[in-house]
């Protein structure tokens, strides 16, 4: 017996990204990429902004730059990643998170560059990332992290990646959503250098983008996880309260995108939610 299996969002953005991929190698001037990277200013220290004791506030912030989203459609017409970016700085953020997929979240790595010489903070490449020459892409135009995603990559791809991220002395945002993908991620971030990896619970299911906000703290309860070790809570986070529950469940940083971009005021966005600096 046959058995058809559904494609979710996230195969079918894979699936878009095997073509982006596919594109860049095809150009003569992907070969131009490691050069670029070696030249690029060294990176700023992500990890390091994300487990510092957080000034007043409770938790940490990255706060992201996204101009839509599959599920949401466009969030923020007056979209100006260089000014959103000074906002965010000067509202007390400790990093930043800027969209560079075109297809499904109308970014730009562009955007990335631009943010990059507006202001001081460690920037994270918020992609799809599955080959190398992303991660090239990403350093060549002065990112400090990228985000891979359990979800999208088999360990060994993963473990690849890593290695890849930490031959430039970048920092790995790894994102996990179950309990499977966690007990991976805790064995592969074993194997990374110290201080180089942050592990991101996404509260957002990738294969359905529904959110629910206790994924964060049913996945410290299942797996067993060194209550020490720094957790970035991703997606879903909109108020206050949020904010203190999951400060209450040990978690050391949030990221934070469409909350603050349906703002017209995104820095009182950020003290709204996050309270003073």
């Amino acid at each position: 017996m046959m058995y058809l299996t559904m494609k979710t969002i996230l195969d079918d953005i894979l699936e878009t990204k095997r073509h982006e991929v596919a594109a860049i190698y095809a150009d003569p001037a992907h070969e131009e990429l490691e050069r670029a990277a070696q030249q690029a200013d060294p990176p700023r220290d992500f990890y390091g902004a994300l487990v510092a004791t957080p000034a007043r506030r409770r938790l940490n912030l990255i706060a992201e730059i996204k101009k839509a989203s599959p599920s949401k459609g466009l969030i923020r017409p007056d979209f100006d990643p260089p000014e959103l970016a000074r906002a965010y700085e000067a509202a007390g953020a400790n990093a930043l998170s800027v969209l560079t997929d075109e297809t499904y979240f109308q970014g730009h790595l562009d955007y990335l560059r631009g943010v990059r010489a507006a202001v001081d903070l460690p920037l994270l490449r918020k992609e799809f990332i599955i080959d190398r020459v992303q991660i090239l892409q990403a350093r060549a135009a002065g990112a400090d992290a990228v985000l891979l995603i359990a979800a999208a990559l088999d360990d060994d791809a993963l473990a690849a990646l890593m290695a890849e991220t930490h031959r430039w002395n970048m920092t790995v945002l790894l994102e996990v959503h179950n309990a499977g993908e966690l007990r991976r991620a805790l064995a592969i971030m074993k194997t990374a250098p110290p201080e180089s990896v942050l592990l991101g619970i996404n509260n957002r299911n990738l294969h359905t983008f529904e959110v629910d906000l206790a994924t964060t703290q049913r996945l410290r309860e299942q797996v067993g996880m060194d209550p020490s070790e720094p957790v970035v809570s991703e997606s879903g986070i909109a108020t206050r309260t949020d904010i203190d529950q999951l400060a209450g469940q040990g978690v050391t940083a949030v990221l934070v995108g469409e909350t603050l971009m349906r703002n017209a005021d995104v820095g009182d966005a950020i003290h709204t939610l996050m309270g003073p600096v």
